[in-house]
C-alpha cells in the first residue's frame, strides 16, 4: 500500500543517538549526543523508501566524564568549534527482509563527507498512543574509521597499543512521531 508523502520527526525524549570506542584496547568507552534533530519522509508503510536528514550538534557530547567529552570537542577529535554540526543524509534504503534493512548515506564528520552504511532494525509501528500519536521504532547500528574522517589523535601506551581504537561503533535507539 502507498501512502502519500509522510513525514516522521526524531522524537529526542526517546532517542539516544549512540556510539561507543574502544579504550586502551581492554573496554569501550560509551557516549551519546544530547542535542540533535532528524526527519525521515516516506511513501511506503514499510520504510523501504526512507529519506533521512540528521543533524546532530557536536558540542553535546556526553561520555559521562567533562574532561574527556571537552577533549573530544577540541579539534583533536570532533573540533566542535569550527564543525558544530554532524550530519546524516541517506542515499538510499534497502530492505533486507521485513524488519531489517540496510540504509546508505552521507555523513559528515569534523568538517569531511564520507559514505556510510547502517544496519537497520524496524521494531513496529503504534498507530496510536496514550496521546494519539502515531510512532515508529528502530534500531541504528554501524561502524566506522574515525581516521576516515582525518580524526587522528591517539597515544601510544607504554605496554603497547594505543588509547583509542580506530573503529568507533554507532548504535542509535530512534523513536519517530509521525508529523
Amino acid at each position: 500500500m502507498v501512502q502519500e508523502g509522510v513525514k516522521w520527526i526524531f522524537e529526542p525524549s526517546h532517542c539516544k543517538i549512540g556510539f561507543s570506542v574502544r579504550h586502551f584496547g581492554i573496554s569501550e568507552t560509551e557516549g551519546y549526543f544530547k542535542k540533535f534533530e532528524g526527519t525521515i519522509e516516506t511513501e511506503k508503510e514499510d520504510f523501504s523508501d526512507a529519506q533521512v536528514a540528521l543533524e546532530i550538534d557536536a558540542s553535546s557530547i556526553d561520555t559521562q566524564d567533562a574532561q574527556r567529552d571537552a577533549h573530544l570537542r577540541s579539534a583533536d577529535f570532533l573540533n566542535a568549534e569550527k564543525f558544530p554540526a554532524i550530519r546524516f543524509m541517506s542515499t538510499r534504503t534497502e530492505r533486507v527482509s521485513p524488519t531489517q534493512y540496510k540504509m546508505f548515506g552521507d555523513l559528515t564528520l569534523a568538517g569531511v563527507t564520507k559514505p556510510v552504511a547502517m544496519d537497520v532494525e524496524y521494531n513496529g509501528i503504534v498507530q496510536r498512543d496514550p496521546f494519539g500519536n502515531t510512532k515508529a521504532g528502530f534500531l541504528i547500528e554501524g561502524k566506522i574509521n574515525r581516521k576516515d574522517w582525518g580524526i587522528n589523535w591517539n597515544a601510544a601506551l607504554d605496554f603497547g597499543g594505543v588509547a583509542v581504537a580506530e573503529t568507533v561503533k554507532i548504535k542509535c535507539h530512534v523513536e519517530l512521531l509521525r508529523a
